[in-house]
């Protein structure tokens, strides 16, 4: 459905750290900086960009946005909960755990980048 995601962030190379670390728990190789100085890491589904805001004011966090990541096991959320904890990430929400929805539950877990982007990983409980 997306070809890109575009998020702003003051500290390019703090959120390269961030998002490395996560991405590599999720199965993703590490992203690279461009000619544009833009950090991008590229997947099937799609490209995932940070970059300094092109209007030189500083870069701000979307208050009640979210992105979501998938995830293929809640193990694997847990290891990119953990490695975005180890790089510069910041809790939010409740713990990493199973969000009963009624008709589907939900593995998430949340934390904020260093920007103060929301970001999250799901997985599909099947029981």
């Amino acid at each position: 459905m997306f070809s890109h995601i575009m998020l702003g962030a003051n500290d390019l190379d703090a959120s390269q750290t961030f998002y490395d670390a996560t991405f590599q728990a999720l199965g993703y190789k590490k992203g690279m900086i461009d000619n544009k100085g833009r950090y991008i890491n590229k997947t099937d589904s799609g490209l995932f960009m940070i970059t300094k805001p092109l209007n030189g004011e500083p870069a701000t966090h979307g208050n009640g946005s979210t992105i979501g990541f998938s995830a293929a096991t809640p193990e694997i959320a847990d290891a990119w909960h953990k490695a975005g904890l180890e790089n510069g990430g910041t809790r939010c929400e409740d713990d990493p755990g199973v969000r009963d929805l009624g008709r589907m539950k939900l593995y998430l877990a949340y934390l904020k980048d260093p920007s103060g982007n929301k970001i999250c990983v799901l997985c599909p409980i099947n029981e």
